[in-house]
């Protein structure tokens, strides 16, 4: 059998992180640029925050720029990917971006449930699309899904944050298997507690305690450590995965 070169990446590849103002996706984007990527911040609603972590990366000699469009505008993002593909391929891409509008299903309106699956889901078809092609032209490229131990064990009163998370799963699954002949690699990270601005008004201490096997919640810096990992040629044969972040919550 003919053995198959490993592929490496390029020097100082092209990387978007969408959600790239939230606690997150800041640290996703700072970990990439420390380690030689050119990043593309992207922000919907807190472009300014982008903008501000963008400036401090190039102040510390750095290659980083802030974008904004709206995820759940097709023809804005389809506008704003084509923008910045003229550029060069996107080679890392790391789907980041995600909101929450929680209920019991029995009392869900319908604009919430749609508003969370625009953004968490069909925001990920519409940065992803567009850059494939490139990325294999390029033979070498990296897409990741931030999702949630919600999308792997459910969680009450958040059906559509669950759905949302859970559809990207299947959409990374196939993926890596479509792609990974052109060397690329796709894959799930699937955070637990966090401590941003999101989770804050979310869990007490104690829930957390009874919920975390670690008993304390996780921090950006250990998400985004991992997204650093899958980005470096040595992940290369980690393809089509679900990987926590989560304290054990989901173990077993």
């Amino acid at each position: 059998m003919a053995r198959r070169r490993t592929a490496t990446r390029p020097d100082h590849p092209r990387a978007l992180v969408t959600g790239g103002s939230g606690g997150i996706g800041q640290a996703i984007a700072r970990q990439l640029a420390e380690e030689g990527c050119q990043v593309v911040i992207h922000a919907s609603g807190n472009l300014a925050r982008a903008r501000a972590l963008a400036e401090d990366l190039n102040a510390s000699g750095l290659a980083a720029e802030a974008v904004g469009f709206d995820l759940t505008d097709a023809a804005e993002c389809r506008d704003a990917m084509g923008h910045m593909l003229d550029a060069g391929p996107i080679q890392i891409l790391v789907h980041n971006a995600g909101i929450h509008a929680d209920g019991p299903m029995a009392g869900m309106d319908s604009s919430d449930w749609e508003r969370v699956i625009e953004v968490n889901l069909h925001g990920f078809y519409r940065v992803v699309q567009p850059a494939v092609l490139p990325m294999c032209r390029a033979r070498w490229g990296r897409i990741i899904a931030i999702s949630s131990v919600a999308g792997r064990l459910g969680n009450r009163g958040q059906s559509n944050y669950s759905a949302s998370k859970a559809g990207l799963h299947g959409a990374v699954f196939s993926l890596a298997r479509e792609l990974a002949g052109r060397g690329i690699c796709s894959n799930v990270i699937a955070p637990g507690i966090i401590q941003t601005a999101m989770s804050d008004d979310q869990f007490e201490a104690q829930a957390v305690a009874s919920l975390v096997p670690a008993g304390r919640t996780g921090r950006p810096e250990e998400v985004a450590a991992l997204a650093g990992f899958l980005c470096r040629s040595e992940a290369g044969y980690i393809n089509g995965q679900i990987i926590g972040v989560d304290g054990g919550m989901a173990c077993g």
